[in-house]
């Protein structure tokens, strides 16, 4: 079990990075339509949700919903990332978890796959094929 989640977690960080990567620096405050996130707080938006469901599902601390301000520019935005899958995969390496905390691993892969199938459509909106999916 532990060997699927973490190949799991690895294959979701590995495309949600190369997503990241695509985007040049200069588009990381781009925004598709009005009263969407930008390309940049979307991808934060990612990382948080890893955080926030590993503390609230994974090591069942219970948390609120309360969102740092969104990274802005390229390098911090992944670094942020790297920065929470790094933790949630030290969490499931460490503890194999299960009901509720299994439900709450899923339901952040399922938020990151969401998330991240907007983040493609911006790189399409700026004429940017997105990476290959990788599963």
């Amino acid at each position: 079990m532990k060997t699927q989640l973490l190949e799991t977690l690895e294959n979701a960080r590995n495309y949600t990075l190369a997503v990241a990567e695509a985007m040049p620096e200069n588009s990381y405050q781009f925004t598709p339509a009005e009263d969407t996130m930008t390309f940049a707080t979307l991808l934060h938006h990612i990382g948080y949700g890893i955080s926030w469901w590993e503390e609230n599902y994974i090591r069942q601390q219970s948390t609120d919903w309360n969102p740092p301000q969104a990274t802005t520019d390229k390098s911090s935005t992944i670094a942020y990332l790297e920065n929470a899958f790094s933790a949630l995969k030290l969490s499931l390496a460490n503890k194999v978890p299960t009901g509720k905390g299994l439900d709450g691993f899923y339901a952040t892969i399922d938020h990151i796959t969401h998330h991240r199938g907007q983040a493609t459509v911006y790189l399409r909106c700026k004429g940017i094929v997105p990476p290959a999916y990788i599963y």
